[in-house]
């Protein structure tokens, strides 16, 4: 599939006109309450948040869920930066939020003058905030060697439109030999006199990885005047192949715009050429007007009504990053590579790929199974075909290759949701197999697959040992070297896995894996009242204190100590009964601070640097392992706590770029932030419970599936709410007084409306022992 296939690409995309188009949210003026109040969610959208502080966002143009992400890239190890002052290039592929390097493939930037240099850090071109726009779907910034940069995208391309000073010696660069990961190989064909091609195989990303291979093919609207390519730093006028890049030389005396459409397929060259046929043709206006209605249409399925434009516009930013990913990976024929290396055809569904499931699987899979079911259940299948084709579910997926990054068993709460959620008919007992497969076992050597590697240690002896720094034969992290946190993820999952076997009618399994979740008990150390490490030899281990513990993958005891959403009632227990729960819960969130001072608590009490994971007893609202402790107060009879607390986190998020809290995740942390402003969150990922809480609009309007939701949409109303009147006072179902802290799936699908009514205190709502969520047996 690697070699170069003489192929070439009939039909010229039609030139565009360059036409004056609203002015899309300027990064400087983002936030910029003189404003006019946009008319709609998509221009309420500041793609720059997240851009600053390590959210690891990017600005560039995407539809929903796209296979390009074409963006700038500054130096940043996972793309933009917005502290960075120069662009290297214009590349196809990023991850929102991740905080690994990979993608960056072909990154493309408009020059004037020879070209001399193939390093895209020296050739690399200024450029002001002031003179760039972002809206979803299309990116602008003025260069400072004059040339105007224009991004739009479909699905599988990516479109360019670069308008010139006056002159004859205006280039196109194509870097096929740089990246954001490290470039393993690459090659460039210059095929006819307005089409590139190029081959690149890369790895890479918090790990060593397999590689994989992307191939592209770029389609000029105009013929180039002169050509050239490059190997290494040596520079060759007139050649059509090369290693490192081309140049493209454009005459624009006159005509001073030049479009290019650049297809992507993880699959071969032909498929890139497929993929440009099927999506290329049409001027840069028109795609770029095509992914504006894309993004209005998944934007819209949520409305909010009341808060200041900032506050919607810091929601619907979330909501825009919550639908990046994961991304399309099968072509337009259908065809996709496998994570067995081979080419396969998805027929009657999309392939996804790009899995950040440690993340994803608490927030966001609850998110789209709610919002884009459709595309939920083409993502869970694509999980499952990723199982059979290889042998064993992904873990941490980035293309077409397992980097087996992070810890525990996400894939399993991950596809329960779906299963619960009613998006796995006819693929049931085919999930079902594949969970039961990996929770039981491990792969076999060959695979490069890591799943559940501690496993052995964990059937028998009923956790994971902690060992201090241990690795594997292959590339990722191990289970031991994070006994503590594994055990408590390996509990979670079956408990999770126990529910969906007894749906199915698989009693026997779903009793032993509801023994198995009760596992998170071995970790609990009496003499401190937390969850401990424990080592070979099954004694505690590490520093008692649990600020300093060890086994914790990207925690510490304090913050993995709620992760047992599976049985809170029996944690509450093990602490010493609500009354000790809820002094616990106070200390962690510095709960008397938060109250006086909730806004510097949350900015300068609680972790607030983005890969500050260690060494600290207070919350960490910048990483996963913590995303539902906030909602533990529904479960210690004081539910009130859980609106004080989620509010202050609230403020975290901002329509600054600074405004996103730690990376993004592919969505993870933004999907947070929305599921808590509406007042719904999964407290039991993998399983259809979700926690209540104070929505931060008076009125949300949620269109759903009919298919899923009988009546098309549920409206949440909160009149009155806000920053001082964030008390549940009380709740009504459609019009029928309701008194508990949660609602489950199949409860939401009936619901036409949820009215809360909030005020300036706490009051009684929801703090019976019954109105909790109960534990999974």
């Amino acid at each position: 599939m690697r070699r170069i296939l003489r192929l070439c690409v009939a039909g010229a995309v039609a030139a565009s006109v360059l036409t004056t188009a609203p002015a899309p949210v300027r990064a400087a003026e983002a936030h910029d309450a003189r404003l006019t109040e946009p008319a709609g969610p998509v221009d309420l959208v500041n793609p720059f948040i997240g851009t600053a502080n390590e959210g690891n966002t990017f600005p560039g143009a995407a539809v929903p869920f796209g296979m390009v992400q074409l963006s700038p890239d500054t130096g940043h190890f996972t793309g933009y930066a917005y502290a960075h002052r120069r662009i290297r290039g214009f590349s196809l592929v990023h991850l929102s939020g991740a905080g690994c390097r990979i993608g960056g493939d072909l990154p493309v930037l408009p020059t004037l003058g020879d070209v001399t240099r193939t390093d895209y850090a020296q050739y690399a071109v200024p450029f002001r905030h002031e003179d760039e726009q972002a809206s979803p779907g299309y990116y602008r910034v003025v260069l400072g060697n004059g040339v105007r940069a224009e991004l739009t995208a479909t699905t599988r391309t990516g479109v360019q439109r670069y308008t010139f000073p006056a002159t004859d010696r205006a280039n196109v660069l194509l870097n096929a030999g740089q990246a954001l990961h490290r470039t393993v190989s690459s090659e460039v064909e210059i095929l006819d006199d307005r089409t590139v091609r190029t081959t690149i195989t890369g790895r890479g990303f918090c790990e060593d990885t397999e590689p994989y291979t992307v191939h592209t093919i770029t389609r000029f609207d105009r013929p180039f005047t002169a050509y050239g390519t490059w190997d290494g730093s040596t520079v060759t006028e007139g050649a059509r192949t090369g290693r490192g890049g081309a140049y493209l030389r454009f005459d624009t005396t006159r005509d001073r715009t030049v479009e290019a459409t650049t297809a992507l397929s993880y699959v071969d060259a032909a498929g890139a050429a497929g993929n440009l046929r099927a999506e290329g043709g049409r001027s840069f206006d028109a795609v770029r007007a095509a992914a504006r209605r894309a993004w209005e249409d998944r934007l819209e399925t949520v409305r909010v009504h009341g808060g200041s434009t900032a506050l919607r516009r810091t929601f619907y930013s979330a909501l825009y990053r919550s639908f990046l990913a994961p991304n399309t990976g099968s072509d337009a024929d259908g065809r996709y590579t496998g994570w067995d290396r081979r080419v396969h055809r998805a027929e009657g569904f999309t392939y996804y790929q790009n899995w950040s499931l440690w993340d994803t699987y608490r927030t966001q899979a609850q998110l789209l199974a709610l919002l884009a079911p459709d595309e939920a259940r083409d993502m869970a299948i694509s999980v499952i075909r990723v199982a059979e084709e290889s042998g064993w579910p992904p873990k941490w997926g980035y293309a077409t290759v397992e980097t087996n990054v992070m810890t525990g068993d996400p894939v399993t709460p991950y596809l329960t949701t779906a299963f619960h959620q009613g998006l796995l008919e006819g693929y049931e007992e085919r999930a079902y197999r594949v969970l039961r497969r990996n929770a039981d076992g491990v792969p076999p050597a060959g695979s490069p697959a890591l799943g559940r590697n501690a496993n052995p240690d964990y059937l028998t002896r009923g956790f994971v040992p902690y060992i201090k720094g241990h690795r594997l034969p292959k590339p990722g992290h191990s289970d031991h070297a994070f006994g503590a946190s594994a055990t408590l993820e390996y509990a979670l999952s079956d408990a999770m896995l126990a529910q969906m076997a007894r749906a199915l009618g698989h009693h026997e399994d779903a009793a032993r894996y509801a023994a198995r979740s009760r596992a998170y008990r071995r970790l609990f150390d009496p003499s401190t009242g937390f969850f401990r490490a424990r080592g070979t030899s099954g004694a505690f281990t590490g520093p008692a204190d649990p600020a300093r513990s060890v086994g914790f993958h990207e925690g510490t005891a304090w913050q993995y100590q709620w992760l047992v959403p599976q049985d809170l009632p029996g944690l509450i227990e093990l602490i010493g009964g609500r009354r000790a729960a809820n002094d616990r819960l106070d200390a962690f969130f510095a709960y008397d601070r938060l109250l006086r001072d909730p806004e510097r608590t949350a900015r300068e009490v609680w972790v607030n640097k983005p890969y500050a994971f260690y060494g600290a007893a207070t919350y960490n609202p910048l990483n996963e392992p913590d995303l539902a402790a906030p909602y533990t107060y529904l479960s210690t009879g004081q539910p009130w706590k859980t609106a004080d607390v989620v509010h202050a986190a609230l403020t975290l998020y901002t329509d600054e770029p600074d405004g996103l809290t730690g990376n993004d995740d592919l969505g993870t942390m933004s999907a947070w932030y929305v599921l808590s402003s509406i007042g719904l969150f999964p407290v039991q990922p993998g399983h259809p419970t979700w926690g209540l809480s104070t929505p931060v609009f008076e009125r949300v309007d949620l269109r759903l599936d009919r298919r899923h939701h009988p009546r098309g949409g549920l409206t949440i109303t909160a009149p009155g709410t806000s920053r001082t009147n964030r008390y549940i006072q009380t709740v009504t179902a459609d019009g029928v007084t309701y008194d508990r802290t949660y609602l489950t799936t199949g409860a939401l699908r009936r619901l036409g409306t949820l009215r809360c009514t909030v005020g300036p205190r706490p009051s009684a709502w929801g703090t019976s022992r019954q109105a909790a969520p109960p534990a999974l047996r």
